[in-house]
């Protein structure tokens, strides 16, 4: 009995999953995005994000920790039907996608289910994708606070009011202005601005 084992068996001897695990993760570091059911993705996906937090300290230890875990292969591309070595896995992983999430706390994959299905077992397909917007190019939010309308005064609430009245106004105007089909074809209004403008 397996009582108490933790992690999927998806159907596989414990060589054939670790190899499943790291052709995965390798394909994910190559290319960025992969194709694989859900039960796969949620299979890989915890590995991958180890992974890239051990290459975030960017040393020596943590480089041959990497590839004890995930073992190292050429990325190649094709030019003229012969293969040519671009890089590895591990460098890739070092110079191009762990230096995007140094200021991320996890999270660096996410899952997107897709609607088809995989012919034969009728699997649910989804992508397993790197996140590409870093921490730093996102604007922190900031909580608002909760204003309580009850204990300011009606006076303080009055200049409020009379502030809305001229952006609604100004929304009514936009939305009667008729807007063009096509933007390189002149209005009926341009002419009469043009003649103003002289």
């Amino acid at each position: 009995m397996r009582h108490r084992i933790a992690g999927k068996q998806l159907n596989r001897t414990s060589g054939h999953r670790q190899a499943l695990r790291r052709n995965l993760a390798a394909s994910l570091f190559e290319h960025g995005t992969i194709m694989t059911t859900r039960e796969k993705a949620k299979f890989v996906r915890p590995f991958a994000e180890k992974l890239i937090t051990i290459a975030r300290k960017n040393t020596l230890h943590a480089r041959r920790r990497v590839i004890a875990l995930l073992q190292d292969r050429d990325i190649c591309k094709v030019e003229h039907d012969e293969p040519t070595k671009e890089t590895t896995v591990v460098n890739k992983l070092f110079s191009e996608i762990a230096p995007r999430y140094v200021d991320r706390p996890g999270g660096y994959t996410r899952v997107v289910k897709l609607p088809i299905r995989r012919v034969g077992d009728n699997g649910q397909q989804v992508l397993l994708q790197l996140v590409e917007e870093s921490m730093a190019d996102k604007p922190k939010r900031r909580r608002k606070k909760p204003a309580s309308t009850a204990a300011k005064p009606a006076a303080e609430q009055a200049p409020a009011v009379q502030d809305a009245a001229p952006a609604a106004e100004q929304a009514a105007e936009i939305a009667e202005e008729p807007q063009s089909s096509h933007e390189d074809a002149p209005s009926e209004d341009q002419p009469a601005q043009e003649e103003k403008q002289d």
